[in-house]
């Protein structure tokens, strides 16, 4: 006779199924298999709530990314080993979300630390702060605020995560962090984002590590921007320090795609965003292509994921990922290539398949990612590709 799971049973199986995919932490493996998610996500099935996916909890009525979720189980706990917590730390956690990620930061902190949760939304913190009494962590902070001003009063912080997208990072929140400090949060560049860890070095924050991720992103920052081009079918997202050239590349859209090929495979599970993360160290001109069903009706030739898919655009030419089938290699069995439109489409077909080709020989490779305030002269950069922000210079480079 089957017995129906105890929600302990249902959250030691969600942290084993973690723990199959990557290894954790102790503390964090012991303050997943302690906090109770279902308090967090109350009026949910127990077994919904620990399904390792992510779940809305306040929708956004004018745009498709809600303004508040519960992140994915997994992300969190990848997250938590970055950000490596210690017992008597004091942690600023930018992104309410359910109060859940505070509770677990408190469980890793212990008694003689702190942690400080804020958020934008009333609703936001008032959804956490009710979560968190009634699971006991009635000593967590929890603030209403605007996450890019931090919470100045309560640090300097020996740890600070986002869980919320930036696209920048403001000097009012680097000074909030010890120097030596570790600020993890998923930083956004070029139409992707990582989850990067970063560590302060005086007024430098430099990246010890990287994992893809995606976030909502945070509310103030407009550093990003979109171009609908084809009638709406086909979107560019891109940097606001990268300029387009919308009528030209409408016209280049009516145009056939031509092909240029790597020799390059990957097989049905393996990731290739490396080479986004590879060409963002090089190009000014890469950003992300999204492309509806519509756009293929119409005669464009399918990018190798439809809603995102790393592309270089310049001027009135674009170049993207694409990919066939290609038996040869039956573990690897499908070959990379770009597809390319306009007058310089061949040329940026070439560098992506460049990068193609280079990730193909390390794929593993990420880049070194250093962070300055804005205003930072040349001359006190490390060497690399520079990418201007409006509170910070990030400069990408591959050893």
């Amino acid at each position: 006779m089957n017995s129906t799971p105890t929600v302990d049973d249902l959250r030691n199986a969600l942290v084993d199924q973690i723990l199959a995919k990557r290894p954790l932490p102790p503390r964090v493996e012991r303050a997943m298999r302690t906090v109770h998610r279902e308090v967090h996500l109350p009026g949910l099935d127990p077994a919904v709530a620990y399904s390792n996916r992510a779940i809305t909890i306040k929708e956004n009525p004018e745009g498709p990314l809600a303004l508040s979720c519960a992140s994915v189980p997994s992300t969190v706990a990848m997250m938590l080993g970055q950000l490596d917590a210690q017992p008597g730390d004091r942690i600023l956690e930018i992104g309410a979300g359910t109060g859940y990620n505070a509770a677990l930061l408190s469980e890793i902190v212990g008694e003689d630390g702190e942690v400080t949760t804020i958020d934008i939304d009333a609703d936001v913190t008032q959804h956490a702060r009710d979560a968190l009494n009634k699971a006991g962590y009635v000593h967590v902070r929890v603030m209403e605020r605007d996450g890019l001003k931090g919470a100045p009063e309560y640090g300097p912080y020996t740890r600070m995560i986002g869980t919320v997208g930036f696209w920048d990072i403001p000097a009012t929140l680097r000074d909030q962090l010890i120097d030596g400090g570790r600020f993890v949060l998923p930083l956004r560049w070029r139409g992707q984002t990582r989850s990067v860890v970063l560590n302060r070095q005086g007024e430098a924050l430099l990246c010890h590590d990287m994992e893809l991720c995606g976030f909502v992103p945070i509310v103030g920052q407009d550093g990003e921007r979109t171009l609908e081009l084809a009638d709406g079918t086909v979107r560019v997202h891109h940097d606001q320090d990268q300029d387009m050239d919308p009528s030209r590349l409408n016209d280049a859209l009516t145009q056939p795609a031509a092909e240029t090929w790597s020799d390059v495979r990957v097989g049905g599970e393996e990731s290739f965003d490396g080479i986004w993360l590879r060409a963002t160290a090089f190009e000014d001109t890469a950003c992300r292509l999204e492309a509806t069903s519509t756009a293929m009706e119409n005669g464009l030739r399918r990018p190798i994921i439809i809603g995102r898919s790393p592309a270089l655009v310049s001027g009135g030419s674009l170049a993207y990922l694409i990919s066939k089938r290609d038996d040869t290699d039956t573990e690897r069995p499908s070959l990379l290539g770009a597809a390319h439109l306009g007058p310089d489409g061949a040329d940026l077909a070439k560098r992506l398949v460049a990068h193609i080709t280079a990730w193909g020989a390390d794929r593993t490779a990420t880049p070194n990612l250093a962070i300055y305030p804005a205003g930072t002269p040349d001359n006190e950069l490390p060497a690399g590709h520079v990418i201007e922000k409006a509170d910070s210079r990030v400069v990408l480079s591959f050893a």
